[in-house]
């Protein structure tokens, strides 16, 4: 039963898979053509089906707004009681049907052409209407659909999908769409954890511990305690990172000093600490830690070697980059 099981799961996956190569090698001009419409696209792209192909065209238009170009999904049944009204001059509309004869998504065209609004259809069928009616028509048929009775879109909407992944996916590379940018569509959950940066989460101005080179033994002391990071810079006349001292520095010198008290910070700090860019990923910050088996890095301004800001172990733990 199992092997059964698994042959069925394979053979769904064969189909889908063979069907997505032979689209790759269809793609021709006609996909740089519809590039082209959706780059120069001033307003929205406005993404709409119905029924499963309604679906895809909802991940399409999650997919285009999270990688830099504005959409929506517009539901084709919708539309035509109303929410067309949502069309305005300056958008592209991307329409997918896997037949190209659905009703509701050719009510839509009329409206497209009033406003002299661009059309890209994905469709299963070339020579169907909305194909034909399309500025530029993109083909996704396929041999088979995956369901045993081929019945069921499967293998259709998978490729409809894909390139859908393809328009969107080549346009973020087009427009040079950062990493930078993708983090401020993503704020919150994993991916925007991972997308944090290090100037995000550091302390600044009077939260960041420092003291000069002469400050005595006893001060040095309490800057690190008050500050509650376990650790303080130590600055130079000019106001340079000169050096850090840590909790462990202080047992360190405790341990083998009859009188600390004759002590200054120089005498105490650990000179060419590991530092940190504020641009750099929070990630990137607990990697720096790791492999030098430290818990906590100043960030230094740009250009210069003035701290800027801190960084402990435990900020990274509560943002949950850890």
């Amino acid at each position: 039963m199992t092997r059964e099981r698994l042959e069925r799961a394979r053979r769904v996956l064969d189909v889908e898979a063979h069907a997505l190569t032979a689209i790759r090698d269809r793609l021709d001009a006609r996909f740089t053509h519809a590039l082209d419409l959706l780059l120069a696209c001033r307003g929205k792209v406005v993404v709409t089906g119905v029924g499963k192909s309604g679906i895809v065209c909802r991940k399409i238009a999650a997919t285009l707004a999270s990688t830099g170009t504005p959409a929506f999904f517009l539901h084709a049944a919708e539309g035509s009681h109303g929410d067309v009204g949502t069309l305005v001059r300056g958008d592209v509309l991307l329409a997918v049907s896997n037949s190209g004869e659905s009703e509701e998504v050719l009510r839509l065209l009329p409206v497209a052409r009033r406003f002299g609004i661009p059309l890209v259809a994905i469709s299963g069928d070339p020579d169907s209407t909305l194909a034909r009616q399309a500025d530029v028509a993109l083909d996704v048929s396929v041999a088979v659909e995956a369901c045993p009775l081929g019945l069921a879109p499967t293998t259709s909407t998978t490729a409809a999908m894909a390139v859908g992944d393809a328009l969107a996916l080549t346009l973020l590379e087009e427009r040079g769409f950062s990493a930078e940018d993708f983090a401020l569509l993503h704020p919150g959950g994993a991916l925007g954890r991972r997308l944090t940066r290090v100037e995000d989460l550091m302390h600044r101005g009077d939260a960041m511990p420092l003291v000069a080179e002469d400050t005595p033994f006893k001060d040095t002391l309490v800057e690190i305690t008050s500050k509650r990071l376990g650790v303080t810079g130590v600055l130079s006349a000019t106001g340079a990172l000169a050096g850090i001292i840590t909790d462990g520095d202080l047992r360190r010198v405790l341990e083998h000093t009859e009188d600390p008290r004759r002590l200054r910070a120089r005498d105490l700090m650990t000179t060419s600490p590991k530092t940190i860019a504020g641009g750099a990923l929070a990630a990137e910050a607990v990697a720096l830690m790791e492999r030098h088996a430290i818990t906590s890095l100043f960030i230094l301004g740009d250009g210069s070697r003035r701290p800027a800001g801190v960084i402990h172990l435990h900020d990274l733990l509560r943002a949950g980059i850890v």
